[in-house]
């Protein structure tokens, strides 16, 4: 039987705000985020403050998007991505598969060496909790900047028609994330799943003709055209960290989104 009510924020997406790093990169950038690469969950930006661009390497090749206030750019599973900051670049992120991200559905573009097993790359990738801010700005500039030497790497022998240290990557990120998988798939249930599986839901009742005719075991939950509608609901939260050291910049979270 199909639950036509769902009380997660809509779609089951994630929602956070992230001012980018304006820490200079090793390539002579003004200022960006940590390259990394999600493997089931598309990513959408609406960019609402300063100038800059996400750069994006795919086995298609290589592509660099402009960012200015009031555009929206979202790629899929699979694309490396890595956002530059010219200057004040803040950006309401929208992701696919709300939790999965926190849940370890991203991974850095780091060395070979640190992506052989998932303790080696979580010892690799972890800025310590209870660290000072400027230790953990330390931490969070250094992995990044680890990163982005290797994404400048891959980007380098995917232009010049070697697909192999790319498709390297890929696999040893696939390798990586394999444990996490249940996990992941129970989120994806009561998540994303959940929320579409509604929709039908509530698609059956509204076409229901007859709300009497109970014939159809399918429809029982909802016999009444419309009736999940008395069941709607108002939530609304702020975020519960501010400023948190992520990947691309500092972050204000908003977990259960």
């Amino acid at each position: 039987m199909v639950s036509a009510t769902y009380d997660g924020f809509p779609a089951a997406v994630g929602v956070s705000r992230l001012s980018v790093y304006d820490w200079p990169t090793p390539d002579g950038r003004p200022g960006g985020g940590t390259p990394h690469m999600h493997l089931t969950c598309s990513e959408g930006y609406v960019v609402t403050a300063g100038r800059g661009a996400v750069q994006t390497l795919t086995a298609s090749g290589y592509e660099e998007t402009p960012l200015e206030p009031g555009t929206v750019a979202w790629f899929t599973p699979g694309t490396i991505h890595r956002l530059i900051n010219d200057g004040g670049l803040q950006i309401t992120v929208v992701m696919q598969n709300s939790g999965l991200p926190e849940a370890g559905d991203a991974v850095l573009t780091l060395p070979p060496d640190l992506l052989t097993d998932t303790d080696t790359y979580a010892h690799a990738v972890r800025i310590p909790a209870d660290a000072a801010e400027t230790e953990q700005a330390e931490v969070a500039r250094a992995r990044r900047d680890l990163a982005t030497r290797r994404f400048q790497e891959l980007r380098k022998a995917t232009e010049s028609g070697d697909p192999e240290p790319l498709a390297a990557f890929h696999r040893a990120a696939a390798q990586l994330v394999r444990p996490r998988l249940d996990a992941w798939e129970q989120r994806w249930r009561s998540g994303a799943h959940a929320a579409a599986t509604a929709t039908e839901a509530q698609l059956q009742a509204l076409r229901a003709e007859n709300p009497e005719n109970t014939e159809n075991p399918e429809n029982t939950e909802n016999a009444e055209n419309g009736a999940y509608l008395a069941a709607a609901r108002v939530a609304a939260t702020g975020p519960t960290a501010r400023g948190r050291f992520g990947m691309c910049g500092r972050l204000d979270v908003y977990p259960g989104i």
